[in-house]
């Protein structure tokens, strides 16, 4: 014990980290004060200044507790929408996830909504689109031994870095056409494109720096699939101090089971990695302060 205080004696600028720590921990009581009048989780001007865009608020569910309904609002100049994964190889015939055999059903699913979220933020706003791909290079130098084995037991043989009978190209390979974004959701100019070479990207790829460099402070994710990629990203933000929302009909997995059991984990603890809402509350959000559209969500 007296080895601790010691330390904290002699930590340097202990006295400026003390006042920097009561002051967030005053905002946090503050704000939680004021949660509790408005349900709404506002945008902390006194942390990150004043709003760049348009201010925007989306509706949540089961929060703070399952069956409450809160809100969290957004600055449009700050937030990036994600689309995760949505490739060739997640989603579509003879990809990686047609190989190992499961209903492509489940991850095709939220192409539609997806479509729909980025059509509205291309009309105009300017929120951020990020895309991400998994994949490795040719030489599979960035893929570990036993990534690459277990793929070949899950594909009967056909593994990363293989071409199946009838394929487009080698699985998870980049350059390959089934590497690439499907064409329903493929990046306009302007938006930016992440590749990376695992489930997660803030420790295998740009994201990060891409983030930084944007400003950015809130995220808003889909892709596929819910349990892996999306709810690893999800994490790994969370962790960063994003603010993040999941859009659940926005995402898709390759169990049913999988895909409910990763909503609901994020619900759990008031949000433990952030929150989930749908496309339809999101873009009436957006449209709300962009097109001065009055519809309320509901």
């Amino acid at each position: 014990m007296n080895r601790i205080k010691d330390v904290q004696s002699a930590t340097p600028n202990k006295d400026f980290i003390s006042a920097t720590r009561d002051e967030i921990l005053n905002k946090v009581e503050k704000d939680y004060e004021e949660f509790k009048k408005t349900h709404t989780f506002a945008f902390p001007t006194w942390l990150y200044g004043p709003p760049k865009g348009k201010l925007f608020k989306v509706q949540v569910e089961d929060c703070p507790r399952f069956g409450d309904k809160a809100y969290l609002e957004f600055d449009s100049a700050r937030t990036a929408f994600m689309s995760i994964d949505m490739q060739v190889d997640f989603c579509g015939p003879k990809g990686y996830v047609d190989i190992m055999g499961y209903d492509l059903g489940l991850t095709s699913a939220p192409i539609k909504t997806v479509r729909y979220v980025l059509e509205t933020i291309r009309n105009g706003t300017d929120i951020k689109v990020i895309h991400t791909r998994e994949g490795h290079l040719p030489d599979l130098s960035d893929a570990p031994y036993n990534k690459l084995l277990r793929s070949k037991l899950i594909g009967n043989g056909v593994g990363i870095g293989d071409i199946p009978k009838g394929g487009l190209g080698r699985l998870l390979v980049r350059g390959e056409e089934n590497w690439d974004i499907i064409d329903d959701l493929y990046p306009v100019e302007g938006e930016y494109v992440v590749d990376k070479s695992g489930k997660g990207a803030f420790g295998q790829s740009n994201l990060p720096l891409i983030l930084r460099n944007l400003g950015i402070t809130h995220l808003v994710i889909t892709g596929i699939t819910t349990d892996v990629c999306v709810h690893t990203i999800m994490r790994e933000a969370n962790d960063n101090g994003y603010w993040c929302t999941m859009l659940k009909d926005g995402t898709g997995a390759t169990d049913y089971d999988n895909y409910q059991a990763a909503i609901k984990q994020i619900k759990m603890q008031g949000g433990v990695f952030g929150w989930v809402s749908d496309c339809n509350k999101f873009v009436q959000g957006v449209r709300s302060a962009f097109f001065n559209d009055k519809t309320k969500t509901t």
